[in-house]
């Protein structure tokens, strides 16, 4: 279902034998092979933390992205920050890009594909932070950094948006919050199958859980319990659907229904709208968790559907 302005309509993923069905299903079987344990069990998820914690992973961009972009980096605080840029247009305000993993995972190809494409079709600048991940970082210290970031690029760069998925869609709404806070409506939040309330108690998520093959409340708990720190799991820092909404600026939301954050992704359309906020709005039935970053048809179609929403915002008068 796709809403805006009170319109909506509702999408099934193919069912024809088309490559978006064989991809899902072949990602599935997949994701059932290896167990996947790392978001679905809790011993998967300590288990995760600590190879992450001895052996970090590699963060760096592919030796091959696309030829339209240019990426350069730098250092903040002793934390590397990428910038993409467009080469075949003149890039118009910017993009901070906060990747998802279950915040202990580091940045994927997936979200370089994404970054990329959003740098060349929307031909505007994109940051990507490389943010410290569990068990070393926390949601407080890395919301004040990507809160930072968008000050520095507003300054830079001009118009700047927020946009994450999973993980990374808690660190963008988080972020948009706090910049609120500081009197910053951003030009439009996008999020990608978000995880919006860490405390995974909505009472819809069990009847979504046999759907949905790639997350699980047992090792998101974990994981949640070690990215809130100090702070309460109700805290908005930590769980954005907790915060006041009044005042924030558009958001884009995509969600397919085999995902166990889609009940929370209704409860944050609904409340961000009774607040005020325009919201762009995409469900998708029979897509997984972060289909937008997955090589389908869907996955495309979504793509086109946040290229065109980070376009649009960083030109908006």
């Amino acid at each position: 279902m796709t809403t805006r302005a009170g319109r909506s309509f509702t999408r099934s993923r193919s069912t024809d034998g088309s490559r978006d069905s064989c991809a899902e299903g072949c990602r599935c079987r997949r994701l059932r092979a290896t167990g996947h344990r790392t978001f679905i069990t809790a011993a998967g998820a300590r288990r995760r933390v600590r190879e992450r914690a001895l052996r970090p992973a590699r963060h760096g961009p592919p030796a091959r992205l696309r030829p339209d972009v240019r990426i350069d980096v730098r250092t903040d605080g002793g934390r590397p920050i990428y910038t993409i840029t467009p080469t075949l247009s003149s890039p118009v305000g910017s993009v901070v890009y906060a990747h998802g993993g279950g915040w202990v995972n580091e940045i994927a190809l997936q979200h370089w594909q994404l970054a990329a494409q959003i740098a060349a079709e929307s031909a505007t600048v994109v940051s990507l932070p490389i943010s410290p991940l569990v068990p070393f970082g926390t949601a407080a210290e890395v919301t004040e950094r990507v809160a930072a970031l968008v000050v520095e690029n507003r300054e830079r760069y001009g118009p700047t948006c927020l946009a994450g998925d999973s993980a990374g869609g808690q660190i963008a709404l988080s972020t948009a919050l706090a910049l609120r806070d500081d009197g910053i409506a951003l030009p439009v939040t996008v999020l990608i199958s978000p995880a919006v309330d860490l405390s995974w108690s909505n009472p819809r998520i069990p009847e979504v859980q046999p759907t949905d093959p790639w997350l699980g409340v047992p090792g998101g708990q974990v994981l949640s319990d070690l990215w809130r720190g100090d702070r309460e799991l109700t805290d908005p820092v930590v769980s954005p659907l907790f915060g006041d909404f009044a005042g924030l600026g558009p958001l884009t939301v995509l969600t397919g229904t085999r995902d166990v954050l889609n009940p929370d992704a209704h409860l944050l359309v609904a409340k961000a709208r009774a607040a005020g906020v325009e919201v762009a709005f995409t469900e998708i039935a029979g897509q997984l968790h972060v289909y937008p970053l997955l090589p389908t048809r869907e996955g495309a179609r979504a793509r086109r559907v946040i290229v065109a929403a980070l376009r649009e915002a960083v030109r908006r008068p």
